[in-house]
């Protein structure tokens, strides 16, 4: 059984900077495709950012481009999601996925594993 388990969350001022790390265990994910997705109360959860198995390809939602950065570390098993100018509206609880590509994870939200989220706050 795969378990993904997120850290780093906590809260944060404005304009400051979080990792959060995802470390999977139970089998090795260098096939999968990886990504971080948040939600907040009362509303959907949405895409962040995915990063294929080579790592070559990366993507981002519109809104956190060029302020967050997704990279992997296949010999750990691990993936991170650095955040960078963090914003109260990145306030969320984020999730962490694995799924066989990244559009699916992206368009679809299609994950084979999902963690149990870390809560981000970011005050004003």
């Amino acid at each position: 059984q795969v378990q993904l388990v997120e850290s780093g969350g906590g809260v944060v001022q404005a304009g400051d900077s979080l990792r959060l790390t995802c470390t999977a265990s139970g089998r090795p994910l260098t096939s999968f495709a990886m990504g971080w997705f948040r939600q907040t109360p009362g509303k959907e959860r949405e895409f962040v950012a995915a990063i294929t198995w080579s790592t070559i390809g990366t993507y981002y939602a519109d809104s956190v481009k060029g302020r967050f950065t997704i990279s992997r570390d296949s010999a750990k098993n691990t993936a991170y999601l650095e955040m960078n100018s963090l914003k109260p509206e990145d306030t969320a609880v984020y999730f962490c996925a694995a799924g066989a590509n990244t559009q699916a994870l992206r368009t679809a939200q299609k994950a084979a594993y999902w963690g149990q989220g870390t809560q981000v706050t970011v005050s004003s």
